[in-house]
Parts: structure tokens; sequence; C-alpha cells
């Protein structure tokens, strides 16, 4: 919706998260204030009527003369020098504004600003014009008109702006963004009027303004690497950055609050089923590439459904085909994405259109290794769960060929069987059949590729270390035990524009996936 009038091209980083996270001090300030000014003596809410037209022209007037000129000389006061390092500075480190950044000031700067807003509510209620509605519409279409202008994307059609006077009477998010990366201009609230009449206008204001409508400011074009991932829980729908863009920010944990929603995410995964393609989850730059990360509309739970696989498929083979059409270079599988039994890692879009320019590939390999790299040097037998998938075929074989026992518990004995035929005839008889859990009772190295329940995991003997490559992770009942993290790698450091925590991952880190 928002990609093609982009005004900057930047994304926002965890340190702009961070600073927003009390985004709502204002709004807890107000109610503060409204509650005040209603104890405070001759003044309260009490005998309003509904509906007053001429309140309402009232306070158009207080907010087009005073409130807007005397808002327009505080912030270009709040510029200068003493002011501006010591409170407005704080905005402004939001070089790239969000709609909730217009709500994100120190203390003082609140308190300004809350003397200045009053202006237009209290001249109708001193002339005899307040009514319910006037408090409803200007302190809600206040926020509204906030939270446009820090929008980083235009949506005023050229026909709006073009109608004579327009451009003094309402500013555009273009307008205001340039506020953010020029400083010292556009300063007025909502209207540009005073800029024009003090010469404070940017320049560039109508011309980036074409540039972004017409999508310009930031050309769409393809990203180098798309990273297809899914959801793992029905909560974890919370986790997505459009969704709570703080909580994103953080590894994601079910919380207490989140379950009443569980309902409405379940119909949300009814909804996504029926009507659901991948979407753009977040998008990120690592030096000169451009990488984004997409979502398969589809949770952990339903890749365990056999009657759900036509679906998922669908749904991941349209993604690819609308990449290799837009010119992605890469697509990546991850988590249960590429699951062998579900579509061979991949291989089965490949076979389907070979003309496929885009690469698609999966990240087992680098799984396999940094699962590997966890396992101690000397052990001499582990227990392998989801040991013929893809990743449990080469970990078994890998460790087999160390000289490890390998139990692998699989149900298939074909699959097994179609393992062992690839395996050298030195290795064979370390590479050992179990149908069931019991015979990981006997070991205390469990590498765990599919999901095991609190039950199965009751059967490991005390110490067990349990090493996973399971998707969502295993729940850590066993407190006699060990849990290692899934494989996981560290970022480089001139990543840019990262906002969301990769699920349990801790900032800055990723799925070797």
């Amino acid at each position: 919706i928002t990609k093609h009038t982009r005004i900057q091209a930047n994304g926002i980083q965890y340190k702009q998260i961070d600073r927003e996270d009390h985004w709502d001090d204002f709004f807890i300030l107000q109610l503060y204030t409204a509650t005040l000014v209603h104890k405070l003596p001759y003044l309260g809410y009490s005998g309003f009527p509904l509906f007053n037209s001429q309140g309402l022209w009232q306070l158009l007037w207080f907010h087009v003369g005073p409130a807007e000129f005397l808002y327009y000389w505080l912030h270009r006061a709040l510029h200068h020098h003493y002011l501006y390092s010591r409170y407005h500075s704080h905005h402004h480190a939001s070089f790239v504004p969000e709609p909730i950044t217009g709500s994100v000031h120190p203390f003082a700067e609140h308190i300004m600003y809350t003397a200045v807003f009053a202006v237009p509510l209290l001249g109708p209620f001193f002339m005899g014009g307040a009514s319910i509605s006037m408090f409803y519409v200007y302190l809600i279409g206040f926020d509204v008109m906030n939270c446009i202008g820090h929008c980083n994307f235009e949506f005023f059609p050229r026909w709006f702006m073009n109608i004579p006077g327009m451009k003094y009477l309402i500013y555009t998010p273009t307008f205001h963004s340039l506020h953010h990366s020029r400083v010292h201009t556009n300063f007025c609230l909502f209207m540009p009027i005073y800029d024009h009449m003090f010469g404070t206008v940017d320049k560039s204001s109508d011309s980036l303004y074409e540039r972004s409508i017409q999508g310009k400011a930031v050309p769409v074009s393809a990203p180098d690497v798309v990273f297809m991932g899914h959801g793992t829980t029905l909560l974890s729908a919370f986790h997505a950055p459009f969704a709570l863009r703080s909580f994103s920010s953080r590894p994601f944990e079910e919380k207490w609050w989140m379950r009443p929603f569980w309902p409405l995410c379940f119909m949300l995964a009814i909804v996504l089923r029926f009507v659901g393609q991948a979407y753009i989850h977040d998008i990120h730059r690592l030096r000169h590439l451009k990488l984004e990360t997409w979502a398969t509309p589809a949770f952990a739970i339903q890749f365990f459904f056999k009657s759900q696989w036509s679906w998922i498929n669908t749904r991941i083979e349209k993604a690819i085909l609308e990449a290799n059409e837009s010119g992605v270079k890469v697509v990546g599988l991850g988590a249960l994405n590429k699951n062998e039994a579900l579509n061979g890692g991949g291989k089965l879009f490949v076979d389907k259109h070979p003309d496929l320019r885009v690469r698609v590939v999966h990240g087992n390999t680098l799984t396999a290794a940094a699962v590997l790299q966890k396992i101690p040097s000397d052990v001499t037998e582990v227990f392998v769960t989801g040991a013929t998938s893809k990743l449990g075929r080469a970990i078994s074989l890998y460790l087999a060929e160390r000289g490890v026992k390998v139990v692998m518990m699989t149900k298939s004995k074909e699959r097994y069987e179609k393992i062992l035929a690839e395996a050298g005839n030195e290795i064979k008889p370390l590479l050992q059949h179990a149908e069931t859990m019991e015979p990981g009772a006997k070991c205390n190295q469990w590498i765990v590729g599919r999901f095991c329940s609190a039950q199965e995991q009751a059967i490991a003997p005390s110490g067990t270390t349990f090493h996973q490559f399971v998707v969502p992770p295993l729940q850590e009942t066993r407190t006699d035990c060990v849990y290692t993290e899934l494989p996981a790698f560290a970022m480089p450091k001139d990543t840019k524009d990262f906002r969301t925590c990769e699920m349990t991952m801790e900032r800055g880190c990723v799925h070797a996936c």
C-alpha cells in the first residue's frame, strides 16, 4: 500500500523504536489535564449540547488563528540551539518519522504543547459555543493530522492539493518530512500558511511532493534477496512489525495478556487460509544488497497436516513466480517452507518451472553445520528425531562418518533404508533404526528435528542435552536437562533497517535456516 509513494528510502532501527516506546505519554497527560479541568471551579464538563455548529466555527477560528500562530513561533523557538539541544532534539532523532513519532517529546514540551492546543477548546468554551462533538472533533482530528504528518509516504492526491489555496491550509507528509530531514524549515503545525508568510518554507517542498506522489522519490525496485518465513504459534501474529511494533522489536514470548486474543488469531488463520497470500513482513539492507522477509500465510501447525500441503505449496509457488517476474535474484525458503516431505526443500518448484531465473535455495547446509558445531567432540552416541528429513539425514550421515553411533528415530522403515543405502559399508552399523522414542532413554545427547511433547521429553535420562533444529522450538519441560538454542548467527554490523527480532532470537541474530 505504501511502497509506491515513499518519501525517504531509509527504514527505522531498534534505537528509534526504543526511544519512541513511550509515545503514549502525551495521551496520558491529556487524560490528566482533562480531568483536572473538569475538577476546576467554574469549568468542568456539564450541560454541553451534543452539537453546536457555531461552536465548531469558533473552534476552527481559534485553531487557524491563535493556535497555529502560537505553535509556529513556539516551534521556531524550540529550534534555537539552547532549547533544541535540551528538548526538541529528542523528537528530531527520529530522522525517518512514523505515525507515532508525532507524540514523542520530552515532558516539558508536552506541557508547552498542551497549553497551545488548549486555546481552540477554551475559546468556544468561554464564548458559549462548546459542545460534546467539539471536543471529539478536535481531539480526534488533531491526532489524525499529527499521524498524517509523520507518515513516510505521500497519499494526498494531486487534484486535492491543486485546489487553489489548499497548500496553505493543510500540510502533507512530504512537507513535514522535510522538516525532519532539513530541520530548519517547514515549522507549521498543520497549516503551512505561516511558513509562507514568514519565509520558512523549504524550497523543495513542491518538487518533493510531486516526486513522492509519482513514486519517483523512492522508486520501487525488486529486492536482491527474499527470505520466506511463516508464523509459528497463532499468537505469533502479534509479533509482526505492523501489528505491535514495540513488541516485535524484542524476542517473541507469549504473554498472559495475549491469551484472550487467541480466538481472534484463530479467526485470522481461517481468513488467511482462504484469501491469504505471501506478504512482505519486513525490509532490510546489507551493504549494497536490498533484502526482504516475506511470510507464507500459514502457521506452523498447518504444516503438520498433509491436507494443507497443496495449499501451502501453491502459496509458496506463487510467491516464487512473483519474485522471478520482478527480478529477485535469490529466494531462500526458511523453516517449514523447505520441509523435505512438503516440497523437497524447494525442488518441487524448480522441477516444475525449469526456466526460473531466480535461484530457489534453502539453508539446510548452514543449519546442519550450526547444529553439528554444538555437539561435543567426545560424544559416542546420539538419538535423532526427524532423522529422515533432509537435515536429519545430513546430520546422521556426518556423525556416523565421525564414528558416532546414531539412533535414527522414524516410523518409516523405507526412508531409513534409503538413507542407509547411501552410507558407506564401514558406517552402516553405526546407523540404527528406532520406531519409537524408548531407545532415547539410553542416550543423553538428543538431536531434535521434530516436535517432542513433554511426555516424550520425559523419556530422556537426567542430564540430557537437547540439540534443536525444530520449529517452533521445544517447550523446556525438563529442569534437569539442557536445551540448546536454535541454530543462529549474529548479523554483520553494517546491516541496516532491522527493527524486528526474528521470533525468539535476540536483536542482531537470525536463525541459521
